[in-house]
């Protein structure tokens, strides 16, 4: 019988112990053991799937990842101690000197790192495409081209690319499609329904849901995730135990937090449209939204994510930030509580203000991580704050 999103995230969990117990307990344990030498031989054969060592693998972990993986739609799973972790375990499980790599413009400023700064000591190069130009994507596409990679919606812009058109190409030209679906959660989308080989999470920000432990996680098809399974397995980007088995539990919830950020950020960017100190409001949900038919047809709802710019430039930015008092200032995003972001000075600091135009950040643009407080209290913060800062 086929279930529900919902009915899988509660009741998908690792089989009972001789306790019976009803939540899935810890394994806090750096390695496992064997009755017998043969059955330690098979396992580090990899003839069993027996633990051996929670570098490799542990209950926990192995659970989060399936579980994952099934609300994705993809065969396998493999999960990492943070989001970038899973970023470049995707990237170099797969990639190797001389190879090429196509990725949208509008990437996490530490994704941009790992291109400009660590990928090209290793001869991978890259090149970028603009989101609102999906027409010029197959013709950079390059003989040595391995895979293609692409946020969307963008961190922070928002920007939305058509995964349908991207599917197609990828599999016309015979290359990894790889998608961030960190912004917006197996919930709100799954790009392997529309032909993604993979699929990376930072798991720290919506699946965890309340600012607590790091993670990631990469879901694909089974042969793949093998192969980034070995090069974790070597290079020892493992989650932990314990923040594997709050990931687990915090995934039976995230169908209804996701409701909630998604409806509060719908009506706060609603609100900030009369607003007369903003401008830009970028949600994926608004008509005005540059890919608006686009999100609609590949996202439930538009996610917990709002953009928008302040008129004034950066100084009365700096004023509204330090004007609020119920919304959280810091560099994360997912929360319970609403948060408040100045990309041009912290998440994308690292890239030139070229690189920053190009994107979309100006110097007063905001990112707002709607929370699950009241939302009029989310709008009355923000508007008051915006007040104090237009004076």
């Amino acid at each position: 019988m086929d279930k529900h999103f919902e009915t899988l995230a509660v009741r998908t969990q690792s089989g009972q112990t001789l306790h019976k117990e009803h939540a899935v307990p810890l394994y806090l344990t750096s390695s496992f053991t064997f009755d017998n030498a043969e059955e330690m031989r098979a396992a580090f054969a990899d003839e069993t799937d027996a633990n051996i060592y929670s570098r490799f693998s542990n209950p926990n972990t192995d659970e989060f990842a399936e579980k994952l993986a099934l609300l994705e739609g993809a065969e396998a799973g493999y999960a990492t101690a943070s989001g970038m972790g899973a970023v470049f375990a995707s990237f170099m499980a797969f990639l190797k000197s001389g190879d090429h790599l196509l990725v949208c413009r509008s990437v996490f400023g530490s994704t941009h790192t790992v291109l400009t700064k660590y990928l090209s000591r290793w001869g991978i190069t890259h090149s970028y495409f603009d989101a609102d130009k999906p027409e010029s994507i197959e013709g950079l596409i390059q003989k040595n081209t391995k895979m293609i990679f692409v946020e969307t919606p963008s961190n922070p812009g928002l920007d939305i690319i058509d995964l349908e058109l991207l599917g197609k190409i990828a599999n016309k030209h015979n290359v990894l499609l790889n998608i961030d679906n960190c912004f917006a959660t197996p919930y709100l989308q799954q790009p392997i329904k529309y032909g993604a080989h993979i699929v990376t999470h930072s798991a720290t920000k919506f699946i965890d849901g309340q600012g607590r432990v790091l993670g990631g996680a990469v879901v694909g098809k089974k042969e793949l995730i093998k192969e980034v399974y070995l090069f974790c397995r070597a290079t020892g980007p493992a989650l932990s135990p314990f923040n594997a088995w709050v990931l687990s539990k915090s995934l039976e919830t995230l169908a209804v937090r996701m409701d909630r950020h998604c409806d509060n950020a719908l009506k706060l960017a609603k609100a900030l449209q009369k607003n007369k100190f903003v401008d830009h409001i970028k949600y994926p949900f608004l008509e005005t939204h540059p890919q608006y038919s686009i999100a609609k047809k590949q996202m439930k709802q538009g996610g917990g994510i709002v953009t928008f710019n302040i008129k004034a430039g950066i100084e009365q930015g700096k004023k509204f930030l330090d004007a609020l008092q119920i919304c959280s200032l810091t560099a994360n995003l997912g929360d319970t509580r609403t948060i408040a972001t100045h990309p041009a000075s912290t998440t994308h600091a690292k890239l030139s203000e070229e690189e920053r135009q190009a994107v979309g950040i100006t110097p007063g643009l905001v990112r707002i991580s709607a929370g699950l407080e009241h939302v009029d209290d989310i709008i009355n913060d923000i508007e008051q704050a915006l007040l104090v800062s237009g004076n």
